[in-house]
């Protein structure tokens, strides 16, 4: 099963390291800019755990996602020591472009499933990742 799941995970990845390279993106990155449009604001260990990378690694990512002008980072905080992420307009185009490039990998992924079988497979994973999270 492990061996399985990790084949289908490489083949994801491969699929949107192609495709995000046309975009000037990583898998990563992307990621940080999928999740920074869903949830504006948030802070380099958010984002780590949301992406699953170490801290040092988001930094690693953001820095060049910041240099690239995709996004924006405070210089303080009003309170705590989080400085929070926000996407730049270049950031959202971006994002917006190589998203449409992502869903296409996603929807020829799910096609090779019978429709009727999609949703048990997505509550079968659900229920493995909760098992091994306890």
């Amino acid at each position: 099963m492990g061996y399985r799941l990790k084949k289908a995970s490489a083949a994801l990845r491969s699929a949107m390291d192609k495709a995000l390279r046309e975009h000037d993106l990583t898998v990563p990155q992307y990621s940080c800019l999928e999740l920074l449009d869903e949830h504006p604001g948030l802070s380099n260990a958010d984002l780590a755990r949301g992406t699953f990378v170490t801290r040092q690694s988001a930094n690693v990512v953001l820095r060049g996602l910041k240099d690239a002008g995709l996004i924006t980072r405070a210089a303080s905080t009003d309170h705590g020591r989080a400085l929070p992420i926000h996407l730049t307009a270049a950031g959202q185009r971006r994002l917006h472009t190589a998203r449409n490039a992502v869903y296409a990998i996603e929807e020829r992924m799910i096609k090779s499933i019978p429709a009727r079988r999609l949703t048990a497979l997505l509550a079968d994973l659900d229920a493995m990742t909760e098992a091994l999270d306890t």
